[in-house]
């Protein structure tokens, strides 16, 4: 049984794995498609950043190919993370299917944390073709961000 944050409200849902790959997932408060499902999955070029979890983490991220993923760890109660959030948002819209942009709560998914090695949020890793090509630490111009991503499509 997994636990998925919902991408459109935010709210906590249990899911069977085993019962998801034949079904749909949904939030049980907005039904909204939860992250790992197929329609969210088409909804990487809908220009916002998408939420991964501990669960969904290695499909959605390392299984992503060579289209490189940018994955925000954060935490809600981090500033610099809450102040960063725009310019990802401001990426994410402007990326035309060149790269993803992911969010990932640490204080909800500690294993992915504890797997990259976090240490300060908000840590900005780039993915490409399942393994980490750059890592930001702390809040970072949008220019820069960009310039990380570029090097890598």
């Amino acid at each position: 049984m997994a636990t998925l944050a919902c991408p459109k409200c935010g709210a906590k849902n249990r899911v069977d794995e085993t019962a998801a790959r034949s079904r749909l997932p949904v939030c049980g408060r907005c039904g909204a498609a939860l992250p790992g499902s197929s329609s969210s999955r088409a909804g990487y070029d809908d220009g916002k950043p998408f939420v991964v979890t501990d669960a969904t983490f290695e499909g959605e991220v390392l299984g992503a190919g060579s289209t490189p993923v940018l994955v925000d760890f954060w935490a809600a109660w981090c500033g610099p993370c809450r102040a960063l959030a725009p310019t990802l948002d401001q990426l994410a819209a402007e990326s035309r299917g060149r790269y993803r942009v992911a969010k990932l709560n640490v204080d909800e998914n500690k294993r992915a944390a504890a797997q990259f090695q976090i240490q300060g949020i908000p840590t900005l890793l780039i993915f490409k073709n399942g393994q980490l090509v750059d890592r930001l630490v702390g809040a970072h111009p949008k220019q820069e961000i960009a310039a990380r991503l570029a090097a890598h499509g």
